[in-house]
């Protein structure tokens, strides 16, 4: 099999480190093209913009927009012969089913699959206590070792097999290269939830008690959730599809049915 053209992508910028330890591992596998955002573009899920600027870039191309316009100026234009989008890797983990709208990572990967492209978004656990910790937390480039190994072993292998006739995209998660070599485990998203609103004299903090918990190793998500393999020190691979499936409701079939237009 031919080397695959891979789209890497990321929200956390072009210059990120996480983005340029994706970049140079899988420069081993295939034709690596980036279009990622110029600046940081975190947590902005699958904003599009109408129109985008873009910069040429040793790495590729720098786009002025968000993850999901990176992919759509991608696949659409700067890079069509796209055999898979890579989204990562990012600084900081995408886990629970809660965050896999907010995820700019994800976002990325998710537009990539109404092109019929296969993708996989790629985050890093950090160990921190406090969602606002992570704008101040330093990592070394080594530290993506492992996520970065992850991501070479199913970009080469993925294409081989039929994991994409089943799964739109994957979502990965892996933990810190200092935490040692990780197993890698079939997961499904956590639907724990632990946002808090709390308010204060100018305005309502938020807060996602989720971190601390997860630093502390203390979580209750079960065994088989995403959430649950990264504190247990593994690769979490979460195959999942776009858009989201729905279930057929004999309930809301029968109330539709009685709705009168003319009442």
């Amino acid at each position: 099999m031919d080397e695959p053209s891979i789209l890497l992508t990321n929200d956390d910028g072009i210059e990120s480190a996480g983005l340029r330890a994706l970049y140079d591992t899988l420069t081993d596998v295939g034709d690596v093209t980036v279009v990622a955002p110029a600046e940081d573009q975190s947590a902005v899920g699958r904003s599009l913009s109408h129109e985008v600027t873009v910069h040429d870039h040793e790495l590729g191309h720098a786009i002025e927009g968000t993850p999901a316009d990176c992919t759509v100026a991608g696949l659409g234009s700067l890079a069509p012969e796209t055999d898979i989008v890579v989204a990562g890797c990012n600084q900081g983990a995408n886990l629970g089913a809660y965050v896999l709208g907010r995820s700019g990572t994800v976002s990325a990967a998710v537009e990539a699959t109404f092109f019929d492209v296969p993708a996989i978004a790629v985050s890093m656990y950090i160990p921190v206590r406090e969602d606002t910790a992570f704008e101040s937390t330093q990592v070394a480039p080594e530290s993506y070792a492992e996520a970065a190994r992850a991501t070479e072993y199913l970009v080469e292998r993925t294409r081989e097999t039929g994991v994409f006739e089943e799964a739109d995209y994957l979502n990965v998660n892996a933990p810190v290269a200092e935490w040692g070599p990780a197993e890698m485990a079939v997961t499904v998203p956590s639907e724990v939830y632990q946002m808090t609103a709390t308010r204060e004299e100018d305005g309502v903090h938020l807060h996602d008690r989720i971190w601390e918990r997860m630093a502390d190793g203390d979580i209750p998500d079960p065994e088989g959730s995403d959430r649950r393999a990264v504190v247990d020190g593994k690769v979490s691979v979460s195959p999942l599809t776009a858009p989201h499936t729905t279930e057929r409701h004999d309930e809301l079939d029968a109330l539709v049915g009685t709705y009168d237009p003319t009442a």
